[in-house]
């Protein structure tokens, strides 16, 4: 699985992560560890690598999915 781990947002503690698969793209927010009050780059990878285990988890379950692509509606 491929992640990608985008810009640190200070206001809600967080970082917006894109985990995919050949077949599944899935984008969440996962918390960012923070060592004396500042943002801990290092320790963050590694809590995205555990949450990917369970992300890959779900996705073999079929629990995540990519959804389907809307289908265009026809003007009457």
């Amino acid at each position: 699985m491929k992640t990608t781990i985008g810009k640190y947002d200070p206001a809600s503690c967080s970082v917006p992560v894109t985990f995919e698969t050949d077949d599944v793209k899935h984008e969440r927010f996962v918390n960012a560890c923070l060592k004396n009050g500042v943002y801990d780059k290092k320790a963050t990878a590694e809590r995205v690598t555990q949450v990917a285990l369970g992300v890959a988890a779900k996705i073999e379950v079929g629990a995540i999915v990519t959804p389907a692509a809307p289908e265009n509606a026809t003007e009457v």
